[in-house]
């Protein structure tokens, strides 16, 4: 008998069978929080990756935490500090963790990050912006024994990849905030032999699981729910191999269960397995409705459940045509914020907990903004799942600056739009795919197309770029600044108003008395480039409330609904004041509508007005400008936003009369004199039925303090990490807040919490300080728990004013190096706004008729393009004579004529129209940010006629200036030509319904 070959065959059954054991078990925890009991050390050191290095003297931080993040606000974003910092952490893998995979997710390392597990180098990752994950199996020590892991980090500004040389373009100092080391989450995966594979392309090459819908039937709330996960043997043997999915609505319902097909994977054979199912009575995610659903894919071997994916979606429909969005089968118009990727805070900034998030980004659906456009950089995680819940529509960038790049920097960006997609395709609120902030080449947007087709074929997501306004291949555009409008991919403005104004200042009348266009009037950028006069940007509250709702005027009044060529929207930048590129005298961005602090500017209030509704009004709303807490002696203008027809003003009861209506939504109140007292307006619709209604009453003298607290839904966390907001006001006698008030305010912290801070005008910003102003009668700090359950007190006192305190609980949580209490958990979905309604979002205002030819004795070559539906192509008369003839489709009595001249914010041109020879209008046209409607005498006709009677003059009504220090020439094309020039973009004519 053959003992020795007996022995040998018994023991590969008995290592067979133990791996089979081994992969067959299910642990309950296949994710960890990673983020708890770190080491820092700001600086390079030798030898900190060994395990036998002493860190006894370095801080000890729990993530997310960024090495310099006190500097947030405190210094302009190209003087943070930079370096190299070292990140260590020890810790025991569980027992179940014998021999099963392990693998580490980094959410994001600035830039670079060196990752070291027991001494050994396991990755270089260089790209500073998306996450990437590590497989760890082969270098960790099991059981009881202790592991090392060590992170060298450094976010130089000017880093080079190692292998190649090359820089970064998103590492711009305009933009990208340098909060360096590891300012995200990271996680530990522990899974079997036999396994559903993680979506990090990097390093991993692994797609992970990927859930999508099909088959949309929205009136019957049906769908065809899809898992397609990628499964990957690292065992010996074949297995049979089959996909179990479990969808869970929020109610912790289960509402399906469904098997896939079985199927065999062979040893190192990696496969995508699919299940799919069609379900009925599904909550489709909306706009302001954040419903989610958790599907869960069990990987079944042999029958048993070995792994399981746990995917947080919603689902959803999504369509881009006819110059629209649609969303769930309703038309949807853009308006929204382009919003830095940082999304910083002040003191802290990005490394904030996922609520506060939540809570920031739920401020643009309450203000009716319904897309957040992420700027050049590719969003946090964190960020992204929390749009989810608030039900806030995405733009997703993945990496870039101002300019199409080639070679190895264009590969970077197609690697990094490649790991976003792959990352971030299970989010419903994603719905836009960004490849450039400017535009890019054809091949190179064929490129990107092909990357989303591959890796997201089924998400419903356009990709485009910023402009690509004559492309055959983008799905959607759109310039910055301007207004576009298109019949085919929709066009909406990635951002359209830069100006800035501080929240501390309310107009010219309350003090400090800011005056339009103070400060910043010689300010150099961060690029190095000069801007020579930048006051048109640097406003109070009013003038920028103003400016913003004048700003969207241009792209309402081109709707959805007024023709078949319409804008899509756009976004205003910025929604919360940034520590990154500015204007002003303050070392960061004013432009939000809130302030670092999320505290509400008029802006937001501007917004919340003439945003509510999909495309048309849907709740008419009226706010009041401002405060009513002046001088006796003054008198102001009074505005009033609203989207009601007729507005009429009333102080103490008595009626001031109708305000003068500009921009559809701005009502003027000439030299109103202050009365205390109460101050009214009421909105009126056309039959003069009252339609809505704002009033602000004077508060009284200042008396005491007022604190409330703004915390983590479910209570805040003891886990040295979490954040509460603290609000102080300054209120009289009733609990008014006083609105002129800038008391200094002095806090306390004790207890079981620290004193992190916030941010007002003057020294440093005062960054860190426990003293500092309200503005404009409120301000807030944040105070940051410890880890022990207990209570934070609060107090607050102000000279001459009664002083208030508050107290934060906190709650014990899961502090382990392996932490099951994941970031974000159990965090309530926004879902106020309700299901998708099924009415349509905009009713029809006029008839376009269209343009079957031109003729014109002036470049005849070119006169298509004067109606051609490409906004990089017009035409001009050269040297000929300035007039062309139309002829339309069929006979109509025209009413409007739209144009878009070259030069549409700077030139004003005479002009004279004709139908069928009749004169119907003869005038000068205005300035714009892109098209001008002209009203004409109503004559029925077949040929129009355009033609310039005069030469054309320069206005600079619309001041903007590019970030270069140039002004945009708006299409104008330099001539050799002595005769006056009518350059026509697009021309299109309409008559009334």
């Amino acid at each position: 008998m053959n003992w020795k070959g007996m022995i040998a065959g018994l023991s590969l059954l008995s290592l067979l069978a133990i791996e089979t054991k081994a992969q067959g078990k299910l642990s309950e925890v296949a994710k960890y929080n990673f983020n708890y009991g770190w080491k820092l050390n700001v600086g390079d050191v030798t030898s900190a990756q060994n395990n036998a290095f002493n860190d006894q003297s370095w801080k000890g931080v729990n993530l997310p935490f960024a090495w310099n993040q006190h500097e947030a606000f405190k210094v302009d974003i190209s003087h943070l500090s930079t370096g190299i910092a070292w990140y260590r952490k020890t810790f025991q893998l569980p027992k179940e963790a014998a021999d099963k995979k392990v693998f580490i997710e980094f959410e994001g390392v600035r830039q670079m990050g060196e990752v070291y597990v027991n001494g050994t180098m396991v990755g270089l990752h260089e790209n500073g912006a998306m996450a990437f994950g590590l497989d760890l199996t082969s270098y960790l020590k099991p059981y009881p024994q202790e592991n090392v892991i060590a992170v060298k980090t450094d976010n130089d500004w000017r880093y080079h990849e190692r292998t190649t040389g090359s820089t970064f373009q998103w590492n711009d100092k305009n933009f990208n905030a340098n909060y360096g080391g590891l300012p995200k989450n990271v996680f530990l995966h522990i899974k079997s032999k036999v396994y559903q594979t993680l979506p990090l392309y990097s390093f991993l090459k692994t797609t992970g699981t990927y859930v999508y819908a099909t088959d949309f039937d929205i009136p019957q709330k049906k769908a065809i729910v899809n898992v397609l996960s990628q499964v990957k043997n690292e065992t010996s043997k074949a297995v049979n191999t089959q996909l179990k999915v479990s969808v869970v609505d929020m109610d912790g319902k289960e509402v399906a269960s469904f098997l896939g097909d079985s199927n065999t994977l062979n040893p190192n054979e990696t496969k995508e397995l699919k299940a799919s199912k069609a379900l009925a009575d599904l909550n489709f995610w909306s706009w302001g409705y954040g419903y989610l659903y958790t599907v869960t894919s069990e990987l079944l071997v042999n029958n048993e459940a070995v792994d399981k994916a746990v995917v947080k979606t919603g689902f959803r429909k999504a369509e881009f045509k006819n110059g629209m969005v649609y969303l769930n089968d309703r038309v949807i118009m853009m308006h929204g914020y382009a919003q830095r990727t940082s999304n910083e805070w002040p003191t802290v900034g990005m490394s904030v907990p996922a609520w506060m998030s939540d809570y920031s980004n739920s401020l643009m659906v309450k203000s009716n903004g319904n897309l957040v456009r992420w700027m050049h950089i590719t969003p946090w995680k964190q960020d992204v799942e929390s749009c989810d819940r608030v039900g806030l529509i995405q733009a997703m960038p993945a990496g870039d600056s101002e300019k199409d790049v080639e070679g190895r920097r264009w590969e970077q960006r197609t690697e990094l739009m490649r790991d976003a997609i792959i990352y971030n395709r299970n989010n419903p609120s994603i719905l836009f795919y960004e490849s450039g902030n400017e535009s890019i080449s054809e091949p190179h947007m064929s490129e990107m197309l092909a990357i989303r087709n591959q890796y997201d074929p089924f998400g419903g997501r356009a990709i485009g770029s910023r402009e690509m306004l004559d492309s055959k291949v983008a799905e959607y555009g759109g310039e910055m600044l301007y207004i576009n409008k298109s019949k085919h991919i929709p066009f909406w403005a990635t951002e359209y108003s830069r100006d800035e104004g501080l929240r501390k200042y309310w107009d010219e009348f309350t003090p400090p008395f800011h005056k339009e266009g103070t400060g910043g009037t010689t300010h150099e950028n961060v690029n190095g480039t000069k801007v020579a006069d930048a006051s048109a940007y640097n406003h109070n509250q009013d003038a920028h409330a103003i400016e913003s709702v004048a700003r969207w005027y241009d792209y309402w009044e081109m709707r959805p609904g007024t023709g078949e060529r319409v804008s899509s929207g756009g976004v205003n930048i910025i929604f919360s004041d940034s520590n990154t590129h500015y204007r002003g005298q303050e070392n960061y961005r004013r432009s939000g509508e809130v302030d670092p602090m999320r505290i509400p500017k008029d802006g937001f209030y501007a917004h919340q007005v003439i945003w509510d509704g999909w495309v048309d009004t849907e709740k008419p709303a009226a706010h009041i400008i401002g405060h009513w807490n002046y001088d006796k002696n003054v008198k102001k203008d009074i505005t009033v936003v609203s989207t009601a027809d007729v507005v009429e003003l009333f102080v103490n009861g008595k009626s001031l009369g109708k305000g003068i209506q500009s921009k559809r939504f701005l009502f003027t109140f000439k030299d109103i004199p202050f009365q205390a007292g109460s101050i009214k307006a009421i909105g009126f619709d056309t039959n003069g039925k009252k339609v809505c209604e704002d009033e602000i009453k004077t508060a009284g003298k200042p008396v005491g303090l007022k604190l409330t607290s703004i915390e983590r839904p479910g209570g805040t966390l003891a886990n040295v990490n979490d954040l509460a907001l603290i609000q102080v006001e300054v209120v009289d006698e009733k609990g008014n807040r006083c609105p002129t008030a800038m008391d200094m305010i002095q806090f306390e912290v004790g207890g079981e919490g620290t004193f992190v801070g916030g941010i007002a005008q003057g020294p440093d910003n005062y960054i860190g300080s426990k003293n500092l102003p309200v503005e404009c009668g409120v301000n807030r700090i944040m105070v940051r728990s410890t880890d022990k359950a207990g209570t934070i007190s609060i107090k607050a006192t102000a000279k001459s004013l009664k002083a208030d305190a508050i107290s934060v609980k906190t709650i014990a949580t899961d502090l382990g190096a392996l932490s099951t209490n994941l970031p974000g958990e159990n965090l309530p979905s926004y879902l106020e706004k309700g299901p998708t309604p099924a009415t349509p979002s905009f009713t029809k205002t006029r008839n376009t008729v269209a343009i079957i030819g031109a003729k014109t004795n002036s470049n005849q070559a070119d006169a298509q393009k004067s109606f051609d539906d490409n906004e990089l192509s017009e035409w001009t008369n050269g040297d000929g004579v300035a007039r062309i003839e139309y002829e339309l489709a069929r006979e109509a009595i025209i009413n409007q004529v739209v144009l878009k001249l070259a030069g549409w914010r700077s030139k004003k041109y005479p002009i004279r129209i004709l139908v069928d020879g009749k004169k119907v209008f003869e005038g000068t046209t205005p300035t714009s940010l892109g098209y001008v409607t002209l009203d004409v005498t109503p004559v029925k006709g077949k040929k129009v006629i355009i033609e310039l009677i005069g030469t054309s003059k320069n206005s600079n009504a619309i001041n903007l200036v590019e970030i270069t220090g140039k002004v945009d020439e708006g299409g104008l094309k330099q001539t050799k030509s002595k005769m006056p020039q009518l350059p026509i973009v697009e021309v299109e004519f309409y008559e009334a319904l």
